[in-house]
């Protein structure tokens, strides 16, 4: 079973304008047999879940095949909002800091 998973994003710049971004990621789960669906039933992941799942949780062992955005999956897709914001001016890596072992 296949499915969509969308994601919008809105961006109001300082000087107004309006900026948005539609994200799509197609997600594949493999065949599901009985017990396994009652398993992920009984576990109680799915309560609160968009979709009733989470790709990063038990229904991750699910998938087969994702095309597209992973972290669109899991809530907001970080690359396309980064670089809606990198491509208004904004310094979204300005508090970076370099990390040592």
């Amino acid at each position: 079973r296949s499915h969509r998973v969308y994601s919008g994003i809105s961006l109001i710049t300082p000087s107004g304008k309006l900026r948005q971004r539609l994200v799509e990621t197609r997600v594949r789960f493999k065949r599901l047999p009985r017990a396994e669906i009652d398993a992920y039933v009984a576990s109680g992941e799915w309560r609160g879940k968009a979709g009733g799942y989470a790709v990063q949780g038990l229904a991750g062992a699910f998938v087969v095949k994702l095309v597209g955005s992973y972290t669109n999956v899991v809530g907001l897709p970080l690359y396309e909002t980064v670089a809606l914001l990198a491509g208004e001016g904004f310094k979204v890596h300005a508090n970076w800091q370099s990390v040592r072992p």
